[in-house]
């Protein structure tokens, strides 16, 4: 099981990617929006933001988000980290319901290049 500081990495990893993509990549994660992430097996979750084609870490909070962002996640630290690492692919993962991804539909759209 992934520890909170490996889902942590994993964030920074996938903002790091982010901020370096380019073209239809870049467009998609010039969003700015409330972002949270829940890790369902560590009972946590990480708020923070999408802007500027960063995810910019803000807290971390036991159990589920204390409001609702404007872009949810919801995965296990494992699949968390698979998915930033290239290992899990997320389409099949959301498919499956292995992976939650919640938004607006205009959101959705925009960010179905990321995936």
């Amino acid at each position: 099981m992934a520890t909170l500081d490996e889902c942590r990495a994993a964030l920074d990893k996938l903002s790091d990617s982010l901020a370096t993509a380019e073209g239809d990549v870049r467009s998609a994660a010039a969003l700015d929006r409330s972002l949270s992430c829940r890790i369902t097996d560590l009972d946590v979750t990480i708020l923070g933001r999408l802007k500027d084609g960063r995810i910019r870490v803000l807290d971390t909070v036991q159990g589920p988000p204390p409001e609702r962002a404007e872009i949810r996640l919801a995965m296990t630290g494992d699949d968390l980290v698979s998915l930033v690492d290239g290992d899990l692919n997320f389409a099949k993962a959301w498919g499956s319901g292995r992976v939650r991804l919640e938004a607006s539909l205009r959101d959705l759209f925009r960010l179905r290049t990321l995936l």
